[in-house]
């Protein structure tokens, strides 16, 4: 087999690795189980949970086995890791659906078929009907309360207020690699730097109990050269459902990355080689621009498909002046054409509010068909729309189409 965590190191996936000799080994001689838990406290994954699939999909093509682990009982209680405050908690009901609709974006990235095909769980089937004072038992006495509040996870909700219902949540993720250590022989579990104190939990509750062949793998969050999350936009998280984050503004956001930032985009969440990631990144001023587009372009495509990733790139050149399509621009039909500039930019989802689209516009922000708006109290009117249709410009790089 290849030296797949080689190729995850040279891609720059790896953040850190569990018995890093014996996990090398283990990957190079036999075809291994590993799991990705996802909890699904929304109805669509994001970007984040998309590097996570990248990951899961170059294990699978170099020979391993994927578990995709639906977290359908952690997500009762979410997971505190870099978090301020207690997550909303959502019903079964709510849950259930965002675990169907999870499913299928999954099954978009990793292969249910072949020798080593994927295979999806529901954590909620064994967790749900847990008889808590056998838990705490068996599972709770192994761990101590002194090392986990050290943990980052715990650390840093301290003081602003930790319940133990969520300090159950590393016991109960815990439980889950054991529980599919001993049902798939499943051993290794991977996920993002953030889940380092989960993973480890699980490690060695396997291990405590008399296993020495489980391992954790950790990759590297999305960030930018400020060290800030990537995948952020005005409308909230860079969903890879088409309905809350749609195919051109999916495409836009990669557009219009930073020039530090296209190596590392091309490498995580793309499938180019190595030499083609190598050339583009090396582009310099205008013509690192081109690799921009490659990336905006590729990435579409793995998440919204080829045709989607056309119509998106068509519309994008068509605002830049090249030709293209302005019909694949995000639209928004008008029941009012005299509607205000502010409820227009609300409406769009340029901006969450009145009270920033104000500040928008005072800080010339805002433009209609390429002319800055400077009156908040400004209302659209029939010279606006000469063609059918107006354009709502964000600085320079988020557009919008009205039409009446």
């Amino acid at each position: 087999m290849i030296d797949i965590i080689k190729e995850l190191e040279n891609r720059g996936y790896i953040e850190q690795l569990t018995n890093e000799e014996e996990m090398r080994k283990l990957f190079q001689n036999e075809s291994v189980r590993f799991y990705i838990g996802i909890d699904p406290t929304a109805n669509s994954m994001h970007i984040g949970h998309f590097v996570a699939l990248m990951v899961a999909s170059r294990l699978q093509k170099a020979g391993h086995k994927p578990i995709i682990l639906m977290g359908g009982g952690t997500a009762v209680i979410g997971d505190p890791s870099g978090r301020t405050d207690m997550r909303q908690m959502l019903t079964r009901e709510q849950l259930d659906e965002n675990v169907k609709a999870i499913k299928k974006q999954a099954e978009r990235f990793v292969s249910f078929e072949g020798e080593n095909a994927a295979i999806i769980v529901n954590n909620a089937d064994w967790l749900l009907n847990l008889n808590y004072l056998e838990f705490m038992k068996e599972i709770g006495s192994k761990f101590t309360i002194s090392k986990m509040i050290a943990q980052e996870c715990y650390k840093n909700r301290l003081e602003t207020g930790l319940t133990f219902f969520e300090m159950g949540y590393l016991l109960l993720q815990s439980y889950d690699f054991l529980y599919l250590h001993d049902k798939y022989n499943c051993k290794v579990q991977i996920g993002g730097n953030d889940q380092w104190s989960n993973i480890i939990g699980g490690v060695e509750l396997i291990r405590k109990i008399g296993s020495e062949d489980s391992y954790g793998l950790t990759f590297k969050l999305l960030t930018t050269a400020e060290g800030k999350k990537m995948g952020k936009t005005a409308k909230g998280a860079l969903w890879l459902n088409p309905e809350k984050t749609t195919p051109y503004e999916f495409y836009q956001y990669w557009r219009n990355i930073g020039d530090t930032e296209v190596r590392k985009v091309l490498n995580l969440l793309t499938f180019l080689p190595d030499e083609e990631v190598d050339r583009l990144a090396s582009l310099k001023d205008e013509k690192i621009n081109e690799a921009k587009k490659v990336a905006a372009y590729e990435i579409t495509k793995l998440i919204h498909g080829e045709e989607e990733a056309k119509k998106a790139e068509q519309a994008s050149e068509a605002l830049f002046g090249n030709g293209g399509n302005l019909e694949n621009m995000p639209t928004t039909k008008l029941e009012d054409e005299n509607i205000s500039i502010l409820d227009a930019i609300v409406l769009t989802g340029i901006a969450p509010s009145k009270g920033q689209a104000k500040t928008l516009i005072s800080q010339g922000g805002i433009a209609l068909n390429d002319i800055k708006i400077e009156d908040i109290s400004y209302k659209l009117s029939d010279k606006d729309f000469e063609k059918g249709y107006a354009i709502l410009r964000k600085g320079k790089k988020v557009y919008h189409k009205l039409e009446k």
